[in-house]
């Protein structure tokens, strides 16, 4: 089967990414989003295979015991998420390079079996207090599930450095064309 190369953007919550991520498949560079796998409930706005694909929690274990996952996590009891193996193999095989929109432990994990097929991209926060603005700006969380999600984010914020580019997104436009600027670099190297 032909490979492409592989895009991972990771970053807290609120930093930016999956804005990032739609910029980049709207840039004409032969990229094609991972729908990831999950086993929460799939809400009115949402279409299965297209947003998610939605799957039983036992429907999902069964795949983790099948090996089905490129890296999974239960984030709570029974919810489930995670990246299917079949989906970068369904990406490649349509002649596109394949890029993600994961937390931080799951882009992680994808690079390990990638390796230099893979760009691992950090997108960070200007700061601390700009992300705990942005989550804030959300009005979406009480401030219990705030204080949950800044909290993961610090601990996030200490795999930066493992990342082969952290983008500090501070200005959206620049983040916006730095990101353009390192995907084609990497796709111009051959592996």
């Amino acid at each position: 089967m032909k490979s492409g190369k592989l895009f991972i953007f990771s970053a807290p919550s609120g930093a930016g990414k999956t804005t990032l991520v739609k910029h980049l498949l709207q840039a004409g560079l032969d990229l094609e989003f991972s729908v990831s796998a999950t086993s929460r409930q799939k809400r009115p706005e949402e279409t299965d295979g297209q947003d998610y694909y939605f799957l039983s929690a036992d429907a999902f274990r069964k795949k983790i015991e099948d090996g089905a996952f490129l890296e999974w996590e239960e984030v709570y009891k029974d919810h489930f998420y995670g990246t299917l193996k079949s989906e970068v193999e369904r990406i490649w095989s349509n002649g596109k390079h394949v890029i993600f929109d994961v937390d931080v432990v799951g882009g992680l994990n994808i690079k390990k079996q990638y390796k230099d097929l893979a760009l691992a991209v950090f997108v960070m926060p200007p700061t601390p207090e700009h992300l705990e603005q942005r989550l804030r700006g959300r009005s979406t969380e009480s401030e219990e599930n705030l204080k949950k999600r800044l909290d993961k984010a610090n601990h996030e914020l200490s795999f930066a450095d493992q990342f082969d580019e952290i983008l500090i997104n501070d200005d959206l436009e620049k983040a916006k064309n730095e990101a353009t600027i390192l995907v084609k670099k990497f796709l111009s190297l051959s592996h």
